[in-house]
C-alpha cells in the first residue's frame, strides 16, 4: 500500500525532532557530564541485580534441576501455573495474603496522616521534634529485633502485658499461638514500627502548603476543624493517592520478612503467605519451578494492581504516577 502524502509529510517531520531531540541530549551529556556520570553506578546496579536475574524466570516454565541447570532443564510450559491455580494450600496462603494486607491498609493506612496532621498543628517545637523522633525511631529496628521485643511483651509466661491481664483476674493469652489473634498482632507490631516513618512522608507534604491559606481561612472564620478538612487534607491528596497507589503493589507481599520470624506451625492456617509459602517450597522441599511459578505470578499480580490504581486516580482525582 503507498504511502499518503499526509504520512510521508508526518515521517519527515518526525526527522527533523528526533535529531534536535538527539542534539539536544549530547549538549545536556557535554555540560553536566558529571551528573550523568554519577547516574552509571546506579544504573550498573539496576541491571546487575535488578534486571539480570530476570532470566531465572524461566525456571517457572520448566522442571528445573540444579544438576541440570537451567539450560538443560526440561521445558514444562503453564504445568506449574496450573498446579498453583488448582493448588488448595495456594488458595489457602492466597487468602491470608489478601486478608492480612487489606487489614494494615484499613488500620494502618490512615493513621500516618492523622498522627502527621496531629503534629502540624503542634506548636512547641522542642516537643514536636522530640515525639517526631521517638514515634519513628522503631523503623530502623530489624524484624528479628522487633519479633523478640513483642514476644516478651507478650509471652504467657512473664509478659508484661498477660501479666496485666492476670492481675486485673483474666486468664492469659497465648497471642502467637492463637489464631484468632495472631493477625492483630501482626498489625498492631506493623504499626508500632512503621507509621512513624510513614509519618515523616506527609509532615513534609504538609510543609509545601501555602501558609497563607490557613491565614484567609482564619478570617473567613473558618476553625481547626475546617481548616484541616478544606485546606490540609485537600493538599495532602497527591502524596495519600502517590502511598496508596504504591501500597497497592505490595498487596500481595503482606509483610513476608516480619511474618517468617514471628509465625510458627501453629498459626500457619492464617498467618502463611506467598512469601512465606515460596521460602518454605522452594527451599524446605526444592520445588524452585514451582515457588517461582508462585512469585511470578505474585509480581504480575503486583504490576496490574498498579497499573489498575494508577488508572483510577487519574479518572476520578485527575493525576496519578504516570
Amino acid at each position: 500500500m503507498k504511502e499518503t502524502t499526509a504520512e510521508k509529510t508526518a515521517t519527515f517531520a518526525d526527522k527533523p525532532i528526533k535529531k534536535s531531540y538527539n542534539r539536544k541530549l549530547w549538549t545536556d551529556i557535554r555540560k553536566d557530564w558529571d551528573l550523568y556520570l554519577a547516574l552509571i553506578p546506579g544504573i550498573a546496579f539496576l541491571l546487575l541485580f535488578k534486571y539480570t536475574p530476570m532470566y531465572g524466570i524461566i525456571i517457572a516454565f520448566k522442571d528445573f534441576s540444579i544438576f541440570d541447570g537451567m539450560a538443560a532443564s526440561p521445558w514444562v510450559g503453564w504445568k506449574h501455573f496450573e498446579k498453583l491455580l488448582t493448588s488448595s494450600g495456594f488458595l489457602q496462603v492466597f487468602q491470608n495474603t489478601l486478608m492480612i494486607s487489606i487489614y494494615k491498609i484499613v488500620f494502618l493506612f490512615p493513621l500516618p496522616i492523622i498522627v502527621a496532621i496531629l503534629l502540624n498543628e503542634l506548636r512547641h517545637v522542642a516537643f514536636k521534634r522530640s515525639v517526631q523522633t521517638v514515634i519513628y525511631l522503631p523503623h530502623f529496628l530489624s524484624w528479628v529485633i522487633v519479633s523478640g521485643l513483642f514476644l516478651d511483651l507478650l509471652s504467657t509466661n512473664g509478659g508484661i502485658v498477660n501479666k496485666m491481664i492476670v492481675a486485673m483476674g483474666g486468664e492469659p493469652i497465648r497471642f502467637f499461638l492463637d489464631s484468632d489473634i495472631f493477625r492483630s498482632v501482626l498489625v498492631t507490631s506493623a504499626g508500632w514500627k512503621e507509621i512513624g516513618w510513614n509519618t515523616i512522608i506527609y509532615l513534609a507534604a504538609l510543609s509545601g502548603i501555602d501558609p497563607g491559606l490557613y491565614e484567609a481561612a482564619k478570617i473567613d472564620g473558618a476553625n481547626k476543624w475546617k481548616q484541616i478538612v478544606h485546606i490540609t487534607l485537600p493538599g495532602l491528596i497527591p502524596t495519600i493517592l502517590l502511598m496508596f497507589i504504591l501500597r497497592l503493589g505490595f498487596v500481595l507481599e503482606a509483610g513476608t520478612e516480619q511474618i517468617l520470624v514471628m509465625y510458627n506451625p501453629s498459626v500457619y492456617n492464617v498467618a502463611d503467605v506467598i512469601g512465606t509459602y515460596v521460602y518454605r517450597i522452594g527451599l524446605g522441599e526444592q520445588d524452585y519451578s514451582f515457588s517461582t511459578a508462585v512469585g511470578l505470578f505474585e509480581s504480575v499480580v503486583a504490576f496490574i494492581l498498579i497499573l489498575t490504581g494508577n488508572g483510577l486516580a487519574r479518572k476520578f482525582f485527575g493525576r496519578g504516577i504516570w
